[in-house]
């Protein structure tokens, strides 16, 4: 039995994280047995969420997850792909995960009142006497993460016409489409669908979430994609 670690539901969010929600989908989608473990941040094998671990194996990332699948059980997320739709995918994909993901991560993290409302949360374990040391270390390393990767680089409006491209480019992929490339599922859908999601969350203040929300083909899939995936979030409210 397979067993996936994640954070569990908050904000709202049937995942606080894009990458553990697709974890989630990606095993839903194989067909595969498996349960979910939110006790196993502390023994990340790479300090992150998620990961599996199916019988002596483990895996943490969900890309490297989805390739395992793939591999060990033989399962082909894009059968019905065609090779040029493959590497729409992969870019797709690419976009989300190494762009559009580190702008929400600046307003969730780097703005005061968002962090206070959410990431907050995940301090709550900590010891009250060191907690805030550790939130200032934790912010510290996300600071210069963010400015690493390049986005805090930018201005908030620079940030926008950046996003502003990237989402349309997403909308103007997916049109009147039921899922990204058709009326089948890909493995492209579970990454897609995750990073919509997160964006559109409104627990948070965003400058995404208004940006994703002049997009109805967005929202549209978002809300399929929810209903089939996590039915028992389907019209849930933010907590």
């Amino acid at each position: 039995m397979i067993s996936l670690f994640i954070f569990g539901p908050h904000f709202g969010l049937p995942e606080p994280s894009p990458f553990t929600m697709k974890g989630i989908i990606l095993l839903k989608m194989s067909g595969l047995p498996y349960v979910t473990d939110t006790t196993g941040f502390m023994k990340a094998p790479k300090g992150k969420l998620p990961y599996i671990k199916d019988n002596q194996t483990t895996i943490a990332d969900s890309g490297l997850i989805r390739h395992y699948l793939e591999k060990t059980y033989h399962i082909d997320f894009d059968k019905s792909l065609s090779t040029y739709d493959k590497a729409v995918g992969c870019a797709v994909e690419r976009l989300c995960e190494e762009h559009l993901y580190f702008m929400v991560m600046k307003e969730r993290w780097m703005k005061k009142e968002n962090f206070d409302i959410g990431p907050r949360v995940f301090f709550n374990a900590a010891p009250a006497l060191i907690r805030p040391l550790i939130i200032k270390s934790t912010l510290n390393k996300i600071k210069r993460t963010l400015w690493g990767q390049g986005i805090s680089r930018h201005t908030d409006t620079e940030i926008n016409i950046l996003a502003e491209r990237n989402i349309k480019s997403l909308s103007d992929l997916l049109g009147n489409k039921k899922y990204l490339f058709g009326d089948t599922i890909c493995g492209t859908d579970a990454t897609l669908y995750s990073f919509i999601e997160s964006s559109l969350c409104d627990h948070f203040d965003t400058d995404i979430q208004k940006i994703v929300r002049k997009y109805q083909n967005l929202i549209d899939y978002k809300d399929r994609m929810r209903a089939e995936f996590f039915p028992e979030f389907k019209d849930a409210k933010v907590a």
